[in-house]
C-alpha cells in the first residue's frame, strides 16, 4: 500500500485513492481523479479541455509524455483574434464564446493512457464520478468564490447561467449540486470510449454549442474533431544539482523554461544566500525574465515551427545567459538570446494571453509508477460555454499570439489551422539515481513555471 495521490479537491483525491487501494495503478487513478475534477472543479479542467501527461513506467524504466493539447479549427485565419482594423481583440471579445474554443483533447488522452498502461477495467473508473454527479457533491469554497468573481460573464449563456446561477443566485459553499447531464455523458464515455466526443452524439453537441451561439460564434467542424490525435512527445530532461528534471516539451513551454531558469541560477549558492535574502529573489527573478524572453520568441507547437530545444537548454548557453546576472542589480533590459539556427532567425518576441486557472494531479502507485498531469480549460470557466453534456468548453485558442508577425518577422506562436497553442503547463517528475523522487506541477497560467521553479529550488 505504498502509494500516494494529490489533487486540488478532496472528492477527487478520495476517489483516486480508492482505485489505488483496490489494486489500480497511477493511470487508473488519474482517470478517475480527472473525471471527478471535471464535476467538482469545472472552472479549472474537464472533458471540454486538454492536458499534458508525464508518466514513468517502472517496468520499462521509461518516461513517456502525452500531448492532449487542444487544436485550432481548420477554418481559422491569421486575423482570428483581430478586429476589422487589424487590432488585437480585448479579453472579453476574444475569450467569451465559441471563437476561443479549440478541439478538446482530454477525452482522447484519458483513453489512450488507459490503452497503453491501464490496469483496471475502463468502466470501473467512472463509477465514483457518475455517482457524485447523480447524488450530488458539496460545492467547494473555491468553486463558490470563482462563480462570484465571474458572475457577470457566467450570465451571458443560458446553459452556463442555469447551472452556476440557479434562480439567479450563485452556488454557495456547502450546497449539494447534481449534474445529471454530466452523469449521462460519463455513461456514454464509459460505454463507447472517446469516439462519442469526436464522431458521436457528444461531438455534434460540442459543434452546435460553439457555432450556433449568438454572441461570438466559433468555427469548429466535424473534420476538426475527427482529425484530432493525442501525440506522444519526447520528454525534455535536464540536470540541476545532480537531479534529473523531466517534463513536457512543445507545445508546452514548461519544461524548457524551467530548465533554462534552473540552468541560469545553478552557478549561485542559493541555499547559502537563503530564501529571505532579496538577492536570492533578484537572481531567480532575472533568470526567469531571461528565460521568458526566449520562450516568447522561440517556443511554439514544434509540428509547425522549429523549436531549438537542445540549444535552449544547453549548459554553455545558459552559463552565458547567466553572465547578465552579475550586475548585482536588476537587469534594465531583457532580450531573447541569440540562437544560431537559420530557421529561428526570422522569429520575433511576442506576448500571448494566458490566464491563471488549471488543475494538477500527482500520483505514485505501489507498483513504482509515477505520474504528473496538468489539465485545463484555460481561464476560469473557459469560454463560458457549457454543452448539453454538462461540461464547459475551453478558451484555449487565446493562448496563441493575436499577431501573425511583427516588424516583418514571424511570431512563432501565431494561430494556424490544426496548430496547438503554446502552454505554460509544467507537469514534472524529478529523478535521483534514475529513480523518481518528486512529482510536481501547478495551476496558475503563465505563473505555473514560477511556482514549479520555486518548488524545485526550495526542495
Amino acid at each position: 500500500n505504498n502509494w500516494m495521490v494529490v489533487t486540488a479537491n478532496k472528492k477527487a483525491s478520495e476517489a483516486a485513492a480508492r482505485v489505488l487501494h483496490t489494486g489500480g495503478n497511477a493511470i487508473d487513478a488519474m482517470i478517475t481523479a480527472q473525471l471527478v475534477l471535471g464535476l467538482v472543479e469545472p472552472e479549472s479542467s474537464g472533458l471540454g479541455g486538454g492536458a499534458f501527461l508525464v508518466y514513468y513506467d517502472k517496468n520499462t524504466k521509461k518516461i513517456t509524455t502525452l500531448d492532449g493539447r487542444e487544436t485550432a479549427p481548420l477554418e481559422v485565419k491569421a486575423d482570428h483574434f483581430q478586429d476589422k482594423k487589424g487590432n488585437p481583440l480585448t479579453f472579453f471579445e476574444a475569450v467569451i464564446g465559441g471563437k476561443s474554443v479549440g478541439v478538446p483533447g482530454t477525452p482522447a488522452l484519458l483513453e489512450k493512457a488507459h490503452q497503453k498502461w491501464g490496469k483496471k477495467k475502463w468502466k470501473e473508473l467512472f463509477k465514483d464520478a457518475i455517482q457524485l454527479a447523480e447524488k450530488g457533491f458539496p460545492v467547494s469554497q473555491k468553486l463558490s468564490s470563482s462563480i462570484k468573481k465571474n458572475r457577470k460573464s457566467l450570465k451571458i449563456y443560458k446553459n452556463t447561467k442555469n447551472y452556476f446561477l440557479p434562480v439567479g443566485n450563485s452556488l454557495e459553499y456547502g450546497d449539494i449540486k447534481t449534474n445529471i447531464n454530466y452523469a449521462n455523458t460519463l455513461k456514454l464515455f464509459s460505454r463507447y470510449g472517446s469516439n462519442v466526443f469526436y464522431s458521436g452524439s457528444i461531438s455534434e453537441d460540442i459543434i452546435s454549442t460553439v457555432t450556433n451561439v449568438k454572441i461570438n460564434p466559433g468555427k469548429l467542424s466535424k473534420s476538426d474533431l475527427l482529425n484530432y490525435k493525442v501525440k506522444e512527445r519526447k520528454p525534455v530532461c535536464s540536470f540541476y544539482r545532480k537531479h534529473k528534471v523531466c517534463g513536457m516539451g512543445p507545445p508546452s513551454s514548461g519544461a524548457i523554461t524551467i530548465s533554462q531558469i534552473l540552468g541560469i541560477v545553478e552557478r549561485y549558492d542559493l541555499s547559502k544566500l537563503r530564501y529571505d535574502n532579496s538577492e536570492t529573489w533578484r537572481i531567480i527573478g532575472d533568470a526567469s525574465r531571461l528565460a521568458f524572453a526566449d520562450r516568447g520568441k522561440y517556443i511554439a507547437d514544434s509540428d509547425f515551427v522549429d523549436v531549438p530545444i537542445d540549444k535552449l537548454i544547453n549548459k554553455k548557453y545558459l552559463k552565458f545567459r547567466s553572465n547578465k546576472l552579475e550586475t548585482k542589480m536588476k537587469i534594465p533590459e531583457i532580450k531573447p538570446g541569440s540562437i544560431l539556427q537559420r530557421e529561428t532567425n526570422s522569429y520575433i518576441y511576442a506576448n500571448s494571453l494566458e490566464l491563471p486557472s488549471t488543475t494538477h494531479i500527482s500520483i505514485a502507485d505501489k507498483y513504482g509508477n509515477a505520474l504528473s498531469m496538468t489539465s485545463t480549460i484555460e481561464s476560469s470557466f473557459g469560454s463560458r460555454l457549457m454543452t448539453n453534456g454538462g461540461f464547459l468548453l475551453n478558451n484555449e485558442l487565446t493562448d496563441f499570439s493575436f499577431q501573425k508577425e511583427k516588424k516583418g518577422k514571424r511570431v512563432a506562436n501565431n494561430i494556424e489551422p490544426n496548430k496547438r497553442p503554446r502552454s505554460s503547463m509544467a507537469p514534472t517528475i524529478i529523478f535521483k539515481n534514475d529513480k523518481p523522487l518528486f512529482i510536481i506541477g501547478s495551476p496558475g497560467g503563465s505563473d505555473i513555471i514560477g511556482y514549479v521553479v520555486n518548488s524545485i529550488i526550495g526542495l
